[in-house]
């Protein structure tokens, strides 16, 4: 056995690498072809998910086997490699096995016990072999990680250490809340039909939203998967509509989760800004403040009043001779004068405020808390943050950066993309799509809560690990050993089963010389004589036989195959032949197996 594994995931690589190496359906089709053309590699599998992508491989080299598989995963995912090559990770033999079947388990998975990588390892082996890239060490390989996968959960409580990628979104979006609580009587959208967008309907079902609307190019998969939510008995209300209707239905849902195979962004930041403008509760984008300063208008429906009278305060940053940045000060004390004193102080400066690494003309709108609550950006200075939403609507609650792009990325990393708390949330945004099927960038957007895959990894780092984890380790570590010890048994089985039949042959030989030398001999006589010889044989051989399949199943054992040719002078072609028998048994090429 000579399996090696080429990949990257969650662990490795930071998701904006995972997003642009994603393969699509023709990309891991194309993919496998170029591996088993490529001279190293006898058989291949890829396993691409939104939080990894990985490719198997039996090769008969190791280095080259590394140095072509990476080869293919950059030029298929259009990463260029020496760009791609920090974040890959390579496990070779039991290792390689080790780290599938930890997969399988959901060892490795950014929510740890989580069960829907079972199937998505069911359905990379539906690809080799329906690609007849599967041969039988991939073959046994992916049948006995399902098997162990399901034996992990059946066995242990691995599902109690984390939930399936949906439930912990579902938790992250709604923060302290109880995910029933939160869910309750919600209106949700779902984008999308595959297995991981029915697991979201079906979830969204379990926790209680009063209705489900899904979205899908192919209208008889969105129809089927509504038909089922309605037959669950969940009392769900459901319905489908196509991908035209998404932008009318965002207007009404309270909920959105969506993760399609789609290139490019589903919905973008115009979409969600005009629903959430637009909605029943929506939150209209804040018009653009008078030069002059004065009150900010009146909060439009569905909309939080405000406590006390805003004091706005003008303050061009990159034009501070235009302001009296003593006048500014004068009249204000507390909060207000801090903050202001602050910003003042960077645009004497000359510093500049960075915000997402754009850095522009800005007028502060300064609220009661003193924090600010609204910006004035002079039309064509700087870019807006989310094009097609008014830089006023956007909130800088939080640390002001004062040395530009390099600031930013110093401050610290928030799992929740928001802009507003819990009670102010008029859409929630789940994406689970890889790569991301909603512009990043709508969490700035007042009313909008995003969780994408950045933000689930951010917010799995820290989660605790249950007790179970280390019984599926042991599991892990009894199946591997068994595995390989398999492995290396069913490797010299073919010299055994050729040197088996060479002494069939010698008997055959030997009886038919005898028949010349003593041709008197009965059919009774020349049985028993016929049969003599072969006990002979067949004792002499087996103890030896035994043996060198007990010593090949052991680490190291692989070397006891060429001795026994060796030592009996067996034909290689001969032992080839035996293998080629083997490998052509349609049991090993059944897609049936996967189940």
């Amino acid at each position: 056995m000579s399996l090696l594994v080429v990949g990257l995931s969650h662990r490795s690589a930071p998701v904006s690498v995972l997003e642009r190496a994603s393969l699509s359906a023709d990309a891991k089709v194309k993919l496998l072809h170029d591996t088993l053309a490529a001279e190293p590699a006898a058989e291949a599998a890829v396993l691409a998910t939104c939080n990894r992508i990985e490719l198997y491989a039996d090769v008969d080299k190791f280095h080259a086997g590394v140095a072509e598989l990476s080869t293919l995963l950059a030029q298929h995912s259009g990463v260029a490699l020496e760009e791609l090559t920090p974040y890959l990770y390579v496990h070779y033999e039991d290792r390689a096995v080790h780290h599938l079947f930890s997969v399988a388990c959901g060892l490795d998975s950014m929510v740890v016990g989580e069960g829907q990588i079972l199937g998505q390892i069911k359905d990379a082996l539906a690809l080799g072999q329906e690609l007849h890239t599967a041969g039988r060490l991939i073959n046994d390989l992916f049948q006995q990680a399902l098997r162990v996968g399901k034996r992990a959960h059946s066995e242990t409580g691995i599902d109690r250490a984390g939930q399936s990628l949906v439930t912990f979104g579902l938790e992250q979006l709604a923060v302290h809340l109880p995910v029933g609580e939160w869910a309750a009587g919600k209106r949700a959208l779902v984008i999308g039909a595959g297995s991981m967008s029915s697991l979201a309907a079906a979830t969204l079902a379990r926790v209680g939203v009063a209705e489900v609307v899904v979205a899908n190019r192919t209208a008889e998969r969105a129809e089927r998967l509504a038909e089922i939510l309605v037959a669950s008995g969940t009392g769900v209300a459901a319905r489908a509509v196509g991908m035209s209707a998404v932008a009318e239905e965002l207007t009404r849902v309270d909920v959105v989760v969506s993760c399609t195979g789609a290139t490019g962004l589903v919905l973008t930041g115009d979409d969600v800004a005009a629903a959430v403008a637009g909605g029943p509760a929506g939150l209209s984008p804040t018009p653009p403040l008078p030069e002059t300063g004065g009150q900010p208008p009146a909060p439009t429906r569905g909309s939080a009043p405000d406590p006390a009278p805003q004091t706005p305060a003008g303050l061009d940053v990159a034009g501070a001779a235009a302001q009296d940045s003593q006048g500014l000060r004068s009249g204000m004390s507390g909060p207000d004068a801090d903050v202001l004193a602050r910003l003042v102080a960077a645009a004497e400066a000359g510093r500049r405020i960075a915000d997402a690494g754009a850095a522009r003309t800005i007028t502060a709108v300064v609220g009661a808390d003193g924090c600010p609550v609204g910006l004035d950006v002079p039309a064509g200075d700087g870019r807006s943050a989310l094009t097609g939403v008014d830089a006023n609507s956007l909130e800088l609650h939080g640390a002001w950066a004062d040395q530009g792009e390099a600031a930013a990325q110093r401050q610290p990393r928030r799992t929740v993309r928001s802009s507003v708390d819990g009670a102010a949330v008029r859409l929630a945004l789940l994406d689970l799509a890889m790569p991301r099927d909603i512009d990043a960038a709508v969490h700035r957007i007042p009313g909008v809560r995003l969780v994408d895959i950045e933000s689930l990894a951010e917010a799995s780092a820290d989660a605790p690990m249950a007790a179970d984890v280390d019984a599926v380790r042991g599991i892990v570590a009894e199946e591997v050993a068994a595995f390989g010890a398999a492995q290396r048994a069913a490797h010299i089985t073919p010299t055994v089963v050729a040197l088996r039949a060479m002494a069939a042959e010698v008997v055959a030989m030997e009886v038919a010389r005898l028949d010349g030398r003593v041709p008197d001999l009965d059919d009774r006589q020349r049985a028993e004589v016929t049969q003599t010889v072969r006990r002979v044989v067949d004792k002499l051989l087996h103890a030896p036989t035994v043996r060198v399949k007990q010593l090949a199943s052991e680490p190291g054992g692989a070397g006891y195959a060429e001795a026994l040719r060796e030592l009996f002078d067996l034909d290689p072609q001969t032992v080839a032949s035996v293998s080629r028998a083997d490998a052509a048994d349609p049991k090993n090429d059944d897609p049936g197996r996967a189940s």
